[in-house]
């Protein structure tokens, strides 16, 4: 009796070594998980003091979506969605912060003027616990993170180019055959940056003079070109963002996109303000976009994510299509772009 009761203990007692190994090897091998949740936690009950929180946004059609889903996920929260344009969020925030008003609580634009707002000092520091599932070069580690990026593609009307005629190089759409029949969004000096940094600079503005002569018309508005692909008025886009593409595709358009070589990855990043009058709702809101539920509702709008545990860039890649992501710091040369673009193709 006594050796069963003994052999029994000593069973149990092993079971119960077991599972605390288990344990403790799950809080010391997994933190994150820990960690992280009681970081939200944490979040939560400050944020809830706080009531609200102010988004300057330059996502374009998905912005109200955006703030729907916040919403609905911290519905303690009034989340006020202010979408400005692009290239209005970088003035309207340094007006703000010269004049000392500090509204604005996360702030989501292009990486240019991320890294000019970092370097202004509007930027706040703070490092996601979601930072580690992002490259390197689609952050700056602390101040903002790539919420998604747009691949500059070249797209075509697939009822009047074969896929044996596409442009295999940059240089092929320089031939003869494509006098006429290309269209390009002009205003676009962030492509301009990036296609200089691609092929170099001096044998970059030399491309650029070349492409100038194929009698590429003045237009603006990257939908529209598309829409004038699709109907046949040019054979060619050449400086489009994929996803217009690809959801124009899906429409059933006769539109689709090639890659004739490592084509511009122009960011959007997203950070929090160093003045947040609301800053655990900020953070907060920073943690959900990066989170991978965040992430996953900019891939099913078609965006591009860098995020590594969901495969955006590394499905892209398979299809030959290589982004290089555009230097943040070349924001700090638009201006000089924006007229080189201008003596270029404005003749």
């Amino acid at each position: 009796m006594t050796g069963r009761y003994t052999m029994h203990h000593s069973r149990n007692h092993s079971i119960h070594k077991a599972n605390l190994f288990v344990l403790v090897f799950w809080l010391i091998a997994v933190p994150s998980a820990w960690s992280q949740s009681e970081h939200t936690i944490n979040l939560v009950e400050k944020a809830k003091k706080e009531g609200e929180v102010v988004i300057y946004a330059g996502l374009a059609g998905e912005a109200e979506l955006l703030r729907g889903k916040i919403q609905q996920k911290y519905p303690f929260l009034q989340v006020k969605m202010n979408h400005v344009p692009n290239r209005q969020i970088l003035s309207k925030t340094l007006t703000e912060a010269r004049a000392g008003k500090y509204f604005v609580d996360v702030i989501q634009t292009l990486s240019f003027a991320m890294y000019i707002l970092r370097n202004q000092g509007i930027l706040g520091h703070y490092v996601s616990p979601e930072d580690q599932f992002y490259p390197k070069n689609f952050k700056e580690d602390g101040y903002w993170t790539a919420m998604y990026t747009n691949p500059y593609v070249v797209a075509y009307n697939t009822k009047m180019v074969l896929r044996e005629r596409l442009p295999k190089t940059y240089e092929d759409l320089l031939k003869p055959e494509w006098k006429g029949q290309i269209l390009m969004e002009v205003n676009k000096p962030d492509w301009f940056a990036g296609m200089l940094q691609i092929m170099e600079r001096e044998k970059g503005l030399k491309y650029m003079r070349d492409l100038s002569k194929q009698n590429i018309p003045v237009r603006t508005g990257h939908t529209l070109l598309a829409q004038l692909v699709t109907a046949g008025e040019a054979a060619i886009d050449i400086n489009i963002p994929s996803h217009i593409v690809d959801n124009m595709k899906q429409a059933g358009a006769p539109i689709d996109w090639t890659a004739p070589g490592p084509v511009p990855g122009i960011i959007s990043g997203i950070g929090i303000a160093a003045r947040a009058p609301h800053p655990s709702a900020a953070k907060l809101v920073l943690d959900f976009v990066l989170s991978k539920e965040g992430q996953g509702l900019m891939q099913g709008w078609g965006r591009t994510v860098a995020r590594s545990d969901l495969g955006s860039l590394q499905s892209l890649a398979s299809k030959n299509l290589r982004i290089v992501p555009v230097k943040p710091e070349l924001g700090e040369k638009l201006e000089e772009y924006t007229k080189l673009l201008k003596e270029i193709f404005y003749q």
